[in-house]
């Protein structure tokens, strides 16, 4: 994996506001094992039924950082795609995300900023319900145009 070499996403120059992107995701017992097995996170509120039952939740919910991984895939992957990173992130959970749920995403772009590599995106989550379980602001670098091998290759020609 980490040998092969992989398509850059958008360019900032490819960038348009009003952009949008659509997805979903849903939240398996495998997902929630492996980040809680990875952070070390022992939430009972995560995990235990007998414990979140009694909560105002009444059930387990998913990590919310968890929820955020998925969006942060959908920044890495899709838009603007491989080779972004997150640089600030505003984000607020208005509902919880219980385990089994899915998750439809809407991401787009309000800004593109050429002179800072900066594009704002605006991302929306919502359950099956079609309830708000995420909402935000991320502002994002899209992927860096790489340097041409040939120009430094064949500056001994020159």
């Amino acid at each position: 994996m980490l040998d092969k070499k992989r398509k850059l996403g958008k360019k900032i120059r490819d960038i348009r506001v009003g952009e949008t992107f659509t997805t979903s995701f849903t939240v398996e017992d495998r997902d929630l094992l492996m980040y809680l097995g990875l952070t070390d996170d022992a939430n009972p509120l995560y995990i235990q039924h007998d414990y979140a039952s009694q909560t105002p939740f009444k059930r387990p919910v998913a990590p919310t950082v968890m929820v955020m991984g998925m969006v942060s895939s959908i920044v890495s992957m899709h838009l603007p795609g491989p080779g972004s990173h997150i640089v600030h992130q505003e984000l607020s959970y208005p509902k919880p995300v219980y385990h089994y749920a899915e998750i439809r995403f809407n991401v787009e772009v309000t800004n593109v900023d050429v002179s800072d590599h900066l594009v704002d995106l605006q991302v929306i989550g919502y359950d099956e319900e079609g309830d708000e379980v995420l909402k935000g602001k991320l502002a994002v670098h899209p992927p860096y145009e790489p340097s041409s091998m040939n120009a430094t290759s064949l500056e001994n020609f020159y």
